[in-house]
């Protein structure tokens, strides 16, 4: 895709699409099955809300491998329905926070009602784009990044705004899908081949 902002768009409203209508077709998995598929115990999910999970894309289960201590300032990049924020949110407890912050508003929308159906106060959601953080420089002790470098060619800026709101000393960790060889060259690409 050499057009960054189609590519954005494409992006965009794929996600968008996912948060309004998660039980339709879409260009990659979605939901429960999902998740569980990637490492989400049943056990945990039975705990969330149905209007985070049904929604929930990504590419690992990064919060529950991630060292989320009690009381830590934790950020969810490209957090969308906000599986991983809840579940950082209950690991950090109420002395601690998370923000999640993505570019869609649809998920947004999905993730500040799992919040409130979860009743966690201290989890937080914004938009913004993931090269442009709201945040306070040296404000976060963990970031948490589930699958959305792929998703931006924006990298060098992401990893750049990483370096500066995240603490010295403090942790990111990031989920990824990696190719082992380059793809079957496509005469004709467009948005959703960047998801195949």
């Amino acid at each position: 895709m050499d057009n960054p902002k189609v590519l954005r768009q494409g992006v965009w409203q794929a996600y968008s699409d996912v948060a309004q209508t998660p039980h339709t077709e879409h260009p990659f998995a979605v939901g429960r099955q999902f998740a569980e598929g990637i490492g989400y115990p049943a056990a945990v999910l039975e705990n969330l809300p149905a209007v985070t999970i049904e929604a929930f894309t990504g590419v690992s289960n990064v919060s529950l491998f991630a060292d989320l201590p009690f009381g830590a300032r934790v950020l969810d990049l490209g957090c969308g329905a906000g599986l991983d924020a809840l579940l950082a949110g209950q690991r950090v407890g109420p002395a601690g926070t998370v923000t999640g912050i993505d570019f869609s508003l649809g998920m947004l929308s999905r993730a500040h009602q799992g919040a409130l159906e979860a009743k966690l106060g201290q989890v937080r959601f914004c938009q913004a784009d993931a090269e442009l953080l709201p945040l306070d420089s040296q404000s976060i002790d963990v970031a948490m990044v589930n699958g959305i470098f792929n998703l931006n060619p924006a990298r060098a800026a992401i990893f750049e705004e990483l370096a500066r709101v995240v603490k010295r000393g403090g942790h990111v960790y990031a989920a990824e899908l990696i190719l082992r060889e380059p793809l079957p060259a496509s005469d004709n690409p467009n948005p959703e081949d960047w998801f195949a």
